[in-house]
């Protein structure tokens, strides 16, 4: 015996249930639209593994043998290296002119440790055996203090350095 099509089957969906689901749909385009915004909008990168190393050997290589800044395009491009330690970060302090690009090359020789520029949306992990890099502008004159936000030790509150943002 078959039924007729006006009788056709519907699945019940509690209205509990159905509420449920549509909050889950909104929370979910709240947060597509939130992450749309801060990375393209509010310039949120994410960053990248530049190269691998050898945590072993990389202080004779260059330029990891002489850390610290190298000018690339007087006044308005910089790239600083700094290699983190147990506990420690060389060069501890860093000096770039306002307004200059510079791109940060962060890597550790022993544990894992977090690289953060306070006020700026500079944070990222130090990894042995990987370089980590990401660039920002500098646009107002200060002193940036980078700290480590691993932790990686008892010494781990003393290790800390800044940047140095000059006219």
């Amino acid at each position: 015996m078959s039924t007729p099509s006006s009788e056709k089957t519907k699945m019940h969906i509690d209205p509990t249930e159905r509420a449920w689901m549509r909050a889950a749909i909104v929370v979910l385009v709240i947060f597509a639209v939130s992450v749309t915004i801060a990375g393209f909008m509010l310039g949120i990168q994410v960053p990248t593994e530049e190269q691998r190393v050898n945590p072993q050997t990389i202080q004779d290589a260059p330029p990891w043998s002489e850390p610290g800044v190298r000018e690339i395009v007087p006044g308005e491009k910089y790239d600083v290296y700094i290699v983190s330690k147990r506990f420690f970060y060389e060069p501890s302090t860093v000096e770039v002119p306002v307004g200059a690009e510079v791109t940060f090359y962060v890597t550790s020789t022993d544990v894992q440790h977090g690289f953060k520029i306070q006020d700026t949306n500079v944070n990222f992990m130090a990894v042995p055996g990987e370089v980590s890099k990401l660039t920002t502008t500098f646009n107002e004159a200060g002193t940036y203090d980078y700290i480590c936000t691993e932790y990686c030790g008892l010494g781990h509150a003393a290790m800390f350095g800044s940047v140095l943002v000059t006219q």
